[in-house]
């Protein structure tokens, strides 16, 4: 019979594996492999998410990572930005390729440009070829649009994205960006560097990719259901499953305390239930937010309206014994870190919260104190704290 784990428990190994029960003292790029990726749809997130789980972070290690290309930033799971050490990218994007290639060249945004799947793999390689050095996103949309003639330019610009998800590139990292990227049209690509590009219509390669997919994910965010890994990967429920069953003894059965079936690494870290979790101040996005289709193991059901948006965005949230009990933002000026709660806290509590919102004021104003400022309508229009304190002023 197999064991037995309650949702606590569940609670705390997710915050084992992500390094997020203690900073740790690891280099940038172990801590990305650990982790197995890090959301990176706006550049600071990757800053913020290795600032929470590492001792001693220095964010120019990072940014060493991704200018030397060690660290890449593609798109990848839930067909999003992450930023992955590179020798994980081939896998990762290989097992994606079914999701990614579906939802970006079949949708019908890309055929009014008058291309087809076929047309897609024929530019590939002309495309590959020409990002084999940095290239601007202009420069590309002007390549794009020269083999879509008499396509209209918006049209085109919408086609080429969707052309740019799919393809293997990575994100090119750009100078004088604060976190070395932007999300503005200075942004660049490359082509993934060789021996690095997943075989797109190999369908051998698609299920080695999702095993290994499998693998990392349960050992970094395990232990599972068949549905969080796929909820994480955004693949179909059918496929994990068969990777399950490919892994072999590699993986082992648990029992969530509801009856759900969980899959596990064998010898994956579960700490005692009662292991203290000390207060986070978290990225938009950040993985532990997203990673189950069951976000209850970290993020009440109660708050998840307030946390995830209508649109999707995921605000910066504060963690208090291991679970969301609030947002935080930077005020204007880079002048503190302003944190809500959803609920009362002990004073104990803000008083560690004031502790990391100076270290976190810190890493943010020092390279640009207007992070996530985009983000700062969702106050503006309301959100159910019971109460708020600005830090670091």
């Amino acid at each position: 019979m197999a064991d037995t784990i309650t949702a606590r428990g569940l609670n705390r190994a997710t915050l084992a594996r992500q390094l997020l029960l203690g900073r740790e003292a690891l280099g940038v790029e172990d801590a990305v492999r650990r982790v197995v990726a890090l959301q990176a749809q706006q550049p600071a997130s990757p800053y913020v998410a290795l600032w929470n789980r590492l001792a001693g972070f220095d964010p120019a290690e990072l940014d060493a990572a991704f200018d030397g290309f060690r660290v890449v930033k593609s798109t990848l799971m839930r067909i999003t930005l992450h930023a992955v050490h590179v020798d994980d990218y081939r896998a990762l994007r290989a097992a994606v390729e079914p999701t990614v290639r579906g939802a970006r060249l079949r949708d019908p945004r890309f055929r009014a440009s008058g291309l087809s799947e076929a047309d897609a793999a024929v530019l590939l390689p002309e495309l590959l070829a020409l990002v084999e050095r940095p290239c601007g996103v202009g420069e590309l949309e002007e390549w794009f649009a020269g083999r879509v003639p008499g396509v209209e330019r918006g049209a085109a610009r919408t086609a080429w994205r969707m052309l740019r998800q799919w393809a293997p590139l990575w994100h090119a990292p750009v100078p004088d960006a604060p976190w070395g990227f932007t999300s503005d049209r200075r942004q660049g690509f490359v082509a993934a560097g060789a021996g690095r590009r997943p075989a797109v219509s190999d369908e051998g390669a698609v299920a080695e990719g999702l095993r290994e997919l499998v693998r990392r994910y349960l050992a970094g965010f395990g232990p599972a259901t068949v549905a969080d890994v796929a909820q994480f990967a955004l693949v179909q429920k059918g496929r994990v499953r068969a990777a399950l069953r490919e892994l072999g003894t590699e993986v082992e059965e648990l029992a969530g305390e509801d009856g759900a079936v969980l899959f596990d690494v064998v010898g994956g870290a579960r700490p005692p239930e009662d292991v203290e979790a000390p207060p986070r101040l978290m990225a938009m996005w950040d993985s532990v937010l997203l990673a189950y289709a069951d976000r209850a193991r970290v993020l009440p059901a109660e708050y998840r309206k307030q946390v995830t948006r209508v649109n999707g965005d995921v605000l910066p949230t504060v963690l208090v014994d291991g679970y969301v009990a609030g947002v935080w933002r930077l005020v204007e000026d880079g002048a503190g870190v302003e944190v809500g709660a959803f609920r009362p806290l002990p004073e104990e509590t803000w008083e560690a919260l004031a502790e990391e919102a100076g270290g976190l004021r810190g890493l943010l104003v020092e390279r640009d104190a207007a992070a996530y400022r985009r983000y700062d309508h969702w106050w503006v229009k309301g959100l159910a704290v019971t109460e708020a304190r600005v830090f670091g002023g």
